[in-house]
């Protein structure tokens, strides 16, 4: 029974993963063949709501870390720390990325021809900023399986790395630096 429950659920994954990427596809091919100029304030309306939930979810996250480290494994309140974890993180917080990637692409080649100092530098941020929501995807699942790696005290630091970040990007975009 063990072997079928897994086997499904790898087949979910597998599922999920193909119209994710479908998804994807279908949004690049829509927005590179979008007049850019009368598209321009829909897809930064777009970009920006997605911005939103995404540093939404990477403040949120740590947080929820931060709770989830002081409730004794395997108790009601561990069990629902995951499954809120797992989900702001598949719900929110992963397709604010995947939008901000696609819409904030498509304006960095139609808009800016990828020109500017500053655009390079908040691109560099929003690596970073990824880089960071990959180590909380893998910080998710290793809750997930009563594995945490960090104390509450740590969260409560890294906590902060969003925000920071977010600060930097927001400075690079609205001042233009470094130009």
């Amino acid at each position: 029974m063990a072997e079928k429950n897994h086997s499904l659920k790898t087949n979910c994954i597998w599922i999920r993963a193909a119209i994710a990427i479908l998804i994807v596809v279908t949004a690049l091919w829509f927005l590179f063949y979008l007049d850019s100029d009368s598209a321009y304030l829909w897809i930064k309306a777009v970009h920006v709501v997605a911005i939103i939930s995404w540093m939404a979810g990477m403040l949120y996250l740590p947080r929820l870390f931060v709770y989830h480290c002081s409730a004794k494994e395997d108790s009601v309140q561990s069990e629902t720390f995951k499954i809120m974890e797992r989900r702001l993180l598949r719900y929110i917080i992963n397709p604010g990325m995947v939008v901000a990637w696609i819409t904030g692409l498509w304006m960095a080649l139609e808009i800016y021809h990828f020109q500017g100092g500053w655009l390079h530098f908040k691109l560099g941020v929003v690596v970073l900023l990824s880089a960071f929501h990959g180590f909380l995807a893998r910080a998710t699942r290793h809750f997930a399986e009563d594995n945490n790696r960090f104390s509450e005290k740590v969260w409560r630091i890294l906590n902060e790395v969003p925000t920071l970040l977010m600060i930097v990007a927001v400075i690079a975009v609205i001042v233009k630096i470094p130009d």
